[in-house]
């Protein structure tokens, strides 16, 4: 089951009551206040870890209390602290708290440690209030109680290249040709209901490079109103350094116009607001092998008009899969070294040219209103 999100009630360990004691010890007169100190409370500690890859644990066990601080006890014994308790979280897990939407940290990397609620401090035995004027005292403190949180839990997947397109345009069957993965495939709409992750190797060994592959669940017209699936899963793509969009050029979806389906996508992802659509893009014409040449012809066209890179791929065959895995990890490679520029597309080429002639644009005005004859007196 794949959660990426979950709601968790957290609670630290509260810290142990301080002691009033007095010693009592034979040849030792006056033994004075000998209480000792509370225990510490235990944290909450958050922890990513490589091996979870899903929220699944917290929707079932939402909430975690941290172990409570040992009371201090007499002969100026401090109690124990309490056990910290330690939360696996996948990679890429954000963090948010859920009475004021604040975000509590974003745990990027492996190995991240937080800590989202601290435990209470223990309270002070007797001792510490004896003085000249006080030398029996009776106060002593109590712990102090441990933080108390409500925290919701959001996954974010991290690859270096998301698959998105329409539902059945190939996109589980090239994860599991170019990597390990083996997702569901069949021939029906929606077959991808999560997001599944396979890792690519390129060249050999002792020079292999790899890069994450995400299969995201298919888009179609009208998802980010709630059509489908939704656009619930675009939160994966968030983090990704390479869209990798597929078109279907046969005949088996029905859809008479590739070009319209690149749009109806490319809309999708604007309406999502996290600017998906401006992430670095590679265009995939798939089932090469079922191809129409006019489908093929019209997507080649639009692809070269607004300068977008396109490869023809049959994932079935295996037709163009080397040569595109290949293009996929020099671009990845090429955004990991910080010396990938993306081509300006048409569109936006012009765009930005009116944008900028209308600005620098002065009117000109006539020499007639400019300079008036001045009236003789």
């Amino acid at each position: 089951m794949f959660i990426d999100e979950a709601i968790i009630r957290i609670k630290a360990g509260g810290g142990g009551n301080g002691c009033m004691a007095f010693r009592r010890e034979k040849f030792v007169p006056r033994g004075g206040p000998s209480g000792g100190d509370g225990g510490r409370g235990g944290d909450i500690i958050m922890e990513s870890s490589e091996r979870h890859n899903t929220l699944v644990h917290f929707r079932f066990n939402p909430e975690h209390n941290g172990e409570r601080g040992r009371h201090g006890e007499g002969s100026n014994c401090t109690g124990r602290d309490g056990e910290s308790v330690i939360l696996k979280v996948p990679v890429g897990t954000i963090v948010y708290d859920q009475a004021t939407g604040e975000k509590v940290y974003d745990f990027a990397s492996p190995d991240e440690r937080m800590i989202v609620a601290h435990g209470g401090r223990g309270g002070r035995g007797n001792q510490h209030f004896a003085t000249s004027t006080h030398q029996a005292p009776r106060e002593h403190e109590l712990g102090k109680p441990g933080e108390e949180r409500v925290l919701r839990l959001e996954l974010k997947l991290l690859a270096d290249v998301a698959l998105v397109g329409y539902p059945n345009v190939g996109k589980s069957t090239l994860i599991s040709r170019v990597s390990a993965a083996r997702p569901k495939i069949a021939d029906y709409p929606f077959t991808t209901l999560q997001p599944n992750l396979g890792v690519v190797t390129i060249g050999e060994a002792p020079h292999e490079e790899s890069f994450v592959v995400a299969d995201i669940p298919g888009l179609i017209e009208g998802a980010h109103i709630g059509t489908g699936l939704g656009i619930q899963f675009l939160r994966h793509i968030e983090r990704t350094r390479v869209l990798a969009h597929l078109i279907d050029v046969s005949d088996s979806s029905g859809r008479p116009d590739p070009v319209k389906d690149f749009s109806v996508i490319m809309g999708e992802l604007k309406s999502f607001g996290a600017e998906l659509e401006k992430k670095p893009m590679i265009a995939i014409a798939s089932k090469l092998d079922s191809v129409n040449p006019d489908k093929l012809a019209k997507l080649r066209k639009h692809c070269k008009k607004i300068k977008l890179d396109l490869y023809e791929i049959s994932a079935v065959t295996g037709e163009g899969v080397q040569k595109l895995k290949y293009a996929l990890g020099k671009r990845v490679a090429d955004i990991r070294a910080g010396v990938y520029v993306e081509p300006r597309s048409a569109l936006r080429k012009k765009a930005s040219v009116r944008a900028k002639k209308a600005k620098t644009e002065t009117r000109r005005i006539p020499k007639r209103v400019g300079f008036k004859k001045r009236k003789s007196g």
